[in-house]
């Protein structure tokens, strides 16, 4: 009876590892990546509607906050200590949502470009839908860390309360840029590459692709 007592908890014990590996190990819910190798589709033709539809240096003006780079999420994950993946996400898609917005708006009806920011902006909604509901409610609902809150209430803020030293010029096409690698480097799972491991963090992987846009995975 005590060996079978033994053998049980032992059981128990490894049944118990095999449902938390999951938890911890994935990061991005296979739900997500369809919807995100979708929105990244669009984004490969990012240099013809972002750049070649608008003139020399056009640059709209954004919140600096929304100039969101491979280098400020390696500088959080620095500062903060076992920062959640979660919280970088939620933040990721606060940024873009206001980055989307901004470039939309500047455009007149008949622009060239509307109709593919507007089918770009519906892409990203729909991957927003699916993260939200890959994810228990209580997900969203915990407390940010000081420094992500921070950066989240001067997203949120109401554009006439911004000091004008918050602004920032950028062209469209750096805004999805940033859009892009940092979708890659926050949902890599997606886009993990069969030939060699690729660390969409490093600024050095998108310098050797700078010629030509990263195509999804199929």
């Amino acid at each position: 009876m005590v060996q079978l007592s033994t053998s049980v908890r032992l059981l128990g014990g490894l049944l118990g590892l095999l449902l938390l590996v999951p938890v911890v190990m994935a990061l991005t819910p296979a739900s997500m990546c369809t919807p995100l190798k979708t929105l990244n589709d669009s984004l490969s033709h990012r240099r013809r509607y972002m750049k070649h539809n608008f003139p020399i240096n056009y640059t709209i003006r954004v919140h600096h906050k929304e100039v969101f780079k491979l280098s400020n999420i390696s500088r959080m994950r620095l500062q903060m200590e076992g920062l959640d993946e979660l919280v970088l996400q939620r933040l990721w898609f606060q940024v873009n949502q206001g980055v989307l917005k901004k470039i939309i708006r500047v455009m007149p009806e008949r622009h060239p470009s509307r109709p593919y920011t507007a089918e770009l902006e519906r892409r990203f909604r729909d991957a927003e839908g699916v993260f939200v509901q890959s994810h228990p409610a209580e997900a969203f609902q915990q407390e940010l860390p000081e420094t992500i809150q921070d950066i989240w209430d001067c997203l949120t803020e109401e554009p006439d309360m911004v000091p004008e030293s918050s602004w920032r010029f950028a062209t469209p096409k750096s805004l999805l840029d940033n859009f892009c690698h940092t979708m890659h480097c926050l949902f890599s799972e997606c886009f993990a590459s069969t030939e060699a491991q690729q660390d969409y963090c490093g600024v050095s992987h998108w310098r050797k692709g700078k010629k030509k846009d990263l195509q999804p995975e199929s």
